[in-house]
């Protein structure tokens, strides 16, 4: 096994970065300040910017900004909402879908005497 140790890798003309044209394997910390491909495996960490494309998996830990697109399926455990949350087809907490729930509690007239009682 050898070792290299060096202060700074560019390419053989040294006017840009280098190529790996067989992929590179990182064991340990990798930072990158754009990344484009594919992540696979499990992804450890922040993610600051814009991430575009598809999730497909699992996202485990916090989600801060804005969701863009569309969300197939999800489940999620303790989604918090300050604003207006818009669901295209169903909103389902626990095994209680939450149209069905409102539907079946609600009508004009009781939405016209909240109204006048809440203002």
């Amino acid at each position: 096994m050898s070792k290299l140790q060096v202060d700074d890798i560019v390419n053989k003309d040294d006017t840009g970065s280098v190529g790996f044209s067989r992929g590179a394997v990182v064991t340990g910390v990798a930072t990158a300040t754009t990344f484009s491909g594919a992540l696979t495996g499990n992804v450890t960490g922040n993610v600051q910017g814009d991430l575009t494309g598809d999730v497909v998996g699992g996202v485990t830990g916090d989600v801060t900004g804005n969701v863009t697109g569309n969300i197939n399926s999800a489940s999620a455990s303790g989604i918090s909402t300050v604003g207006i949350l818009t669901a295209y087809s169903s909103v389902t907490i626990g095994s209680t879908n939450v149209l069905t729930a409102i539907d079946g509690k609600t009508s004009p007239g009781k939405a016209i005497a909240l109204s006048m009682v809440f203002g």
